[in-house]
């Protein structure tokens, strides 16, 4: 089934028959690859702000790490992080994606003007058994936008435990996943053209069972639901590099390898995300990943087949 070609997200309409670029904005001092830089409001807009110059299309804004092993943030620190940042950045004139599982934090975010709920849990947590939950407050928006991601168990325990299987039941096990939850939304209310869909790279696989799910990856388009792939920095790139002979990282940054030596290897995932059909990568390095992908347009602009 093909793609849907365009996002609905909130105000905005985004044409997805080009690849669209979601710079990250980890307004937290523990996130994996760059806890700390942008902890601080105005240090989150400076960086909100050149991410939108070098090409972002859309700003994904998280105030909890959910790199493996971290804790869960209190609701009150979230709020704290994330809020005062969704207020300026909405003023960028691009739609501010706010990544979080909390509803009260998906709530107040839609309040403030932010269009996507981006999810790793996929709208299923719950507050408590009468609280708010995340499925309530997309539907009842109306029109932003939502990624569901596939996450095998939860941050803390999940690459304790990854998930078991073959390549192929991987595959079709995120795939059953993402289709059962936009099945759900859609017996909601919300509409296709409102869901997107991560395999959640790094969230409970193994290095082969991530590589697996980008070679293939078109198998997941089963539902015609855009996908968006995040490989940005994560560890299973770092284990690629890992076994390169030395010299060929650059040692100079050998002691920011999460910021510095995993980059190229991200841009280059991105635009294998791409050419196996993801139509939205979430990214560090939105200005390398911008060139990249022109190149890769570039090709296919002229890609008819031959007579």
């Amino acid at each position: 089934m093909a793609s849907l070609s365009i996002w609905q997200a909130g105000a905005f309409r985004l044409d997805l028959r080009v690849p669209r670029i979601m710079g990250i904005v980890n307004v937290t001092p523990d996130s994996f690859s760059d806890g700390g830089h942008h902890a601080d409001t105005v240090s989150a807009l400076r960086h909100a702000e050149r991410l939108v110059h070098e090409g972002a299309a859309i700003l994904d804004i998280g105030g909890e790490s959910t790199r493996p092993g971290a804790e869960p943030v209190p609701l009150e620190l979230e709020l704290e992080r994330v809020l005062p940042v969704v207020r300026h950045a909405v003023e960028l004139k691009v739609p501010i994606s706010v990544d979080t599982y909390k509803p009260e934090v998906m709530q107040a975010a839609l309040d403030l003007g932010a269009s996507i709920i981006n999810d790793i849990w996929a709208l299923r947590w719950r507050t408590g058994p009468d609280g708010l939950d995340g499925e309530q407050v997309v539907a009842r928006h109306g029109s932003c936008g939502v990624c569901l991601m596939h996450m095998h168990r939860d941050p803390l325990t999940m690459q304790m435990q990854p998930m078991q299987g073959s390549a192929a039941e991987v595959v079709q096990e995120v795939g059953r996943f993402l289709q059962q939850r936009t099945h759900v939304l859609q017996s909601l209310g919300v509409a296709r053209e409102r869901i997107a869909l991560d395999p959640g790279i790094g969230f409970g696989k193994t290095v082969p069972q991530n590589f697996s799910l980008l070679a293939y990856q078109p198998l997941l388009e089963i539902t015609g639901q855009p996908l968006l792939a995040g490989w940005s920095r994560k560890s299973s790139l770092g284990a690629v590099l890992e076994a390169l002979p030395p010299g060929i990282t650059d040692v100079d940054y050998r002691s920011d390898l999460l910021s510095h030596e995993r980059s190229l290897a991200s841009v280059t995932a991105a635009v294998l995300a791409v050419d196996r059909g993801a139509r939205v990568v979430r990214v560090h390095d939105v200005a390398a990943t911008r060139q990249a992908l022109a190149v890769w347009q570039a090709m296919h602009a002229v890609a008819a087949p031959l007579s």
